[in-house]
């Protein structure tokens, strides 16, 4: 049931103590079809992964990575079927640094190929067993037959938060001499605090030209912050995924990051944030995911209230326990009942039924719908109409 607020929310009452950021335009490349998927027990369908493509296309996400084209054939196909949806979003594929990787991307006519390989001394050691010099002369040749091949290519360092920062700048300094059009930064293992990622975007950022891209997963559950400290310090590209699914504990939350940068930071990147909620329960239900009903801004209860303290004030005014209007990110309000229930909730409630109490039924009415919800949690509609007429019928 949607209650009338009798105040309407005419501004948004985010703190004042909140700094804009003076940002060029940051580009969001969601990867739920991809690194989303990746996810243990996640299969996107074809026809599911298209309807994921086109909300996130409708919401004017700038980026679309559809897949990893050389993991199946079948993949392959449904990235083309994506590719030929005509999308204003450009749509990217992933690929390591081989011609096979790259002819599949190529062949499913994406716009943009993501090439990637890890530059870590534990990942060189224990998965590539390569040398430095053998990754840089691969990446450079990678880089090479994508401009043969006529594909526009960004290359990812993997696991970059523990690569020695000298090799580093090497590695992104010959994948930009070898043109590169992004060059990517990953805290493939979420191990990286904040300050962290300031040094380190810090430190790329002054030594190349070419865009950085972040790509961070949320293993400490930093994935958020370390997203908005690297475009402050000159990222300007960020992956996401719708809920934040992914590997191992996700990626940066789609709609966390961008309501994030629009309602605190004053940075509106152009997506539709009142698609959020659409998507996240379009991806939850495909991906099987149920979201936590305290998922920020899209979750059952990220505009929900009991307490009565809380529901007498945002029935005056619904700004004293939102920030943000609900419908600015396609959520709803909900006004519950339980054991908190406050009797102005109660009072309201009984006069939208059309219903004359004295103090006394209401106050009979309060204390039936506290004890049951002390016994079950939640008080329905149905059950406080059937309260309100057994204290009218006693009466």
């Amino acid at each position: 049931m949607r209650q009338r607020i009798h105040a309407a929310m005419d501004f948004i009452a985010v703190s004042p103590y909140n700094t804009s950021l003076d940002l060029q335009d940051i580009v969001i490349y969601d990867s739920t079809l991809r690194d989303g998927e990746q996810m243990p027990g996640v299969a996107f369908s074809t026809q599911q992964k298209i309807a994921i493509a086109r909300l996130l296309d409708d919401a004017k996400v700038h980026q679309i990575e559809a897949g990893f084209p050389a993991i199946s054939i079948d993949e392959l196909k449904t990235i083309k079927e994506i590719t030929s949806l005509g999308l204003s979003a450009d749509i990217l594929a992933l690929s390591r640094i081989t011609k096979t990787d790259i002819d599949a991307a190529v062949e499913s006519g994406v716009d943009v190929v993501l090439l990637f390989i890890a530059t870590s001394d534990i990942h060189l050691k224990y998965k590539l067993r390569k040398t430095r010099e053998e990754v840089l002369e691969k990446s450079t040749q990678a880089l090479d037959y994508c401009k043969e091949r006529g594909i526009k290519a960004s290359i990812s360092s993997e696991d970059s938060t523990r690569t020695d920062l000298d090799f580093l700048l090497r590695f992104f300094k010959c994948a930009e001499e070898a043109g590169a059009i992004r060059l990517g930064i990953t805290d493939t293992v979420g191990c990286a605090s904040p300050e962290a990622i300031s040094i380190l975007v810090k430190a790329v950022a002054s030594e190349i030209r070419t865009p950085i891209s972040i790509h961070l997963h949320n293993d400490f559950g930093f994935a958020l912050i370390n997203a908005i400290t690297a475009v402050r310090n000159g990222a300007k590209a960020v992956t996401t995924t719708v809920n934040g699914i992914g590997e191992r504990a996700g990626n940066v939350p789609l709609e966390q990051f961008v309501a994030s940068m629009r309602f605190l930071y004053g940075r509106d990147l152009g997506v539709d944030c009142t698609k959020l909620k659409a998507l996240s329960d379009l991806v939850s239900d495909y991906s099987k995911c149920p979201l936590s009903r305290n998922q920020p801004l899209v979750g059952e209860n990220a505009f929900a209230h009991e307490s009565g303290i809380h529901v007498a004030a945002v029935l005056s005014c619904p700004m004293t326990y939102e920030c943000i209007p609900p419908d600015s990110v396609g959520n709803q309000r909900h006004l519950r009942m339980g054991k908190h229930t406050g009797v102005t909730y109660i009072r309201k409630r009984v006069e939208d039924l059309g219903i004359e109490t004295t103090e006394e039924q209401i106050c009979q009415i309060l204390l039936r719908v506290k004890r049951l919800g002390e016994k079950q949690g939640r008080v329905s509609d149905g059950e406080f109409d059937a309260i309100v007429h057994e204290v009218m019928r006693a009466e």
